[in-house]
């Protein structure tokens, strides 16, 4: 809808013969379809009035579309797909040899090898899983990331609701953002990151629709809290976990590269955690489940819990690597697993030590896996 050549004659179409754009072989792809909206109920129409599935996909940039043209909910048919940037298996750098389907029936071994070393994840954090990114390859592909930045601070986010943000704020907000991945920092913390870089006043409202903004346009994805139920009465916490779509944003908008991520491994390791997470959130989808994060008010932690349809869990602590850290990591799950009430929920189907390094994927005698990234698929 967006073809320079051809773009103009078919949102002119669109409007006058919206049927005419949906003759054609199926599935039948509509890019950009936002700028379009009345081609939601054009589908609709059509699709009550033909027999099979799957005949049209609508694909979209990240500004949402306008709603006032649409009359119809597309409930029943219609089915929504968040299309994230590239896991490390879909960009050719996991190996695959670990499934993480297959992790769920809780194989009594595994032993794979992994091919990245550390230098190896430091670039790939900051390169991203962009498309164009990995398809250019090479230290020009670390531009991909900060253009994305840029488009987001200065036009998209304003884009996403039709008003105007100031970018140097923007700039500031994803700047703390990318500080607290993996954390449930609160808006006063946030708030504080920003006003000590700005005079003026900046109101937990003002800050809250500028999150908003960022969510509508799939930059900022923070993941819910799991409430699992437990032996003891400890509370749990239920704020949501701060995670970007992706690990090379917050590089970005910290403007650090491989080389200052292996000089700060604590910057590295918050960093290491998003890409997990969108990793372990484009495995869990495609597996019919949800990611989410457990934190109680004694301080227990697990980064990832894996929920598919059904009831079935999977427990995931992620570190760099590291014999300390792994056994760390192991201890967290088991002591979590401990207090988990089985007699009405279902056992962890397997629980999983997610490293940055490490040679081999193997089950540690605990049955705790130890997995690098590198190995991992769907």
């Amino acid at each position: 809808m967006d073809d320079p050549e051809n773009g103009e004659s078919n949102l002119i179409m669109a409007n006058t013969e919206p049927k005419k754009l949906l003759e054609g072989e199926t599935p039948r792809l509509i890019d950009e379809w936002q700028l379009a909206p009345n081609l939601w109920d054009s589908v609709r129409f059509t699709v009550d009035h033909r027999d099979g599935l799957g005949q049209f996909i609508l694909t979209g940039s990240a500004v949402p579309v306008g709603t006032s043209q649409i009359h119809h909910t597309g409930t029943g048919r219609f089915s929504w797909m968040t299309m994230r940037p590239m896991s490390l298996y879909e960009s050719g750098e996991s190996n695959g040899t670990v499934s993480l389907a297959n992790l769920f029936n809780t194989p009594e071994k595994i032993a794979e090898t992994n091919n990245l070393n550390f230098e190896d994840i430091a670039y790939l954090i900051c390169r991203g899983g962009w498309p164009q990114a990995v398809n250019i390859g090479g230290d020009l592909a670390l531009n991909i990331a900060y253009e994305y930045f840029n488009a987001v601070v200065e036009s998209d986010i304003s884009r996403a609701d039709n008003i105007s943000r100031n970018p140097s704020r923007v700039k500031r907000l994803l700047r703390s953002y990318s500080r607290h991945q993996g954390s449930q920092a609160p808006i006063r913390t946030i708030k504080q990151d920003l006003l000590d870089n700005e005079a003026s006043s900046f109101d937990d409202e003002t800050i809250n629709s500028y999150i908003n903004a960022l969510k509508k346009i799939f930059v900022v994805d923070d993941i819910p809290a799991w409430n699992p139920n437990l032996r003891s009465k400890t509370a749990i916490r239920t704020s949501d976990t701060r995670y970007l779509v992706d690990p090379s944003i917050g590089a970005a908008a910290l403007e650090i590269g491989p080389k200052d991520l292996i000089n700060d491994l604590n910057t590295m390791g918050l960093l290491f955690e998003t890409l997990c997470i969108r990793d372990l959130r484009v495995f869990a989808e495609s597996l019919d489940g949800s990611i989410y994060h457990y934190r109680d008010h004694n301080g227990l932690e697990c980064d990832a819990v894996i929920h598919l349809r059904g009831g079935s869990y999977g427990l995931v602590e992620i570190k760099l690597g590291g014999s300390a850290l792994i056994e760390q990591g192991a201890n967290t799950l088991l002591k979590l697993a401990s207090k988990i009430d089985t007699t009405k929920m279902k056992t962890p189907s397997f629980m999983m030590v997610l490293t940055a390094v490490g040679k081999y994927a193997y089950r540690r005698e605990d049955g705790v896996f130890v997995v690098p990234i590198g190995c991992l698929k769907n």
